[in-house]
């Protein structure tokens, strides 16, 4: 992944930088271990399949498979971040230019970064309370709470992602040719 080269005057140009070099090596080993998930999931469920196929069936399929998409998901949450993958609305945006388009930038990172950062708080909350008592899955009697932490650590890595994008439209918003290539 690239990251936007900043112009040498740029305000606050070296923690941008460190900060995005962060994200995008914390958020692409998160991806790596998201692709690790879903090869895991895929395997399962082949292994399923075939074990229908002569008679038999995987215990607890259905929490395995859950789990797996869960991780893989929410794993990958930063690195989609950084490449934008998500889905934006941009009806009003789109006729926005200069500083109006800064400033609703800087507004809507501020935004997804304060919403982020709590579920991410309350998610890692409730893990520590599936922790605490000693909470096990119906079918295979597995604790749960590693998974709800590995959804933790994908949403901290988003959290690290809009921590980013929110300065960069800080900067933006100064000097709105900072990031100009």
């Amino acid at each position: 992944m690239s990251l936007p080269t900043r112009s040498v005057s740029a305000p606050g140009g070296g923690l941008i930088r460190a900060i995005d070099q962060a994200s995008a090596w914390c958020n692409r080993a998160l991806a790596c271990l998201a692709a690790l998930a879903l090869l895991g999931l895929m395997l399962i469920t082949v292994l399923d399949i075939a074990m229908r196929i002569l008679g038999q069936q995987v215990a607890g399929i259905y929490e395995l498979v859950g789990w797996l998409a869960a991780a893989a998901m929410g794993l990958a949450l930063g690195y989609t971040q950084l490449h934008k993958g998500h889905v934006a609305v941009t009806i009003v945006t789109d006729y926005l230019k200069g500083r109006s388009l800064a400033i609703s930038r800087l507004i809507s990172s501020i935004l997804s970064l304060g919403l982020i950062a709590v579920i991410t708080y309350y998610v890692g909350a409730f893990g520590l309370m599936q922790q605490a008592t000693g909470s096990l899955s119906e079918t295979l009697r597995f604790v749960v709470y590693p998974w709800v932490f590995i959804l933790t650590l994908g949403m901290a890595g988003l959290t690290l992602a809009l921590v980013a994008d929110t300065l960069r439209s800080i900067v933006l918003l100064v000097d709105p040719n900072a990031f100009d290539t």
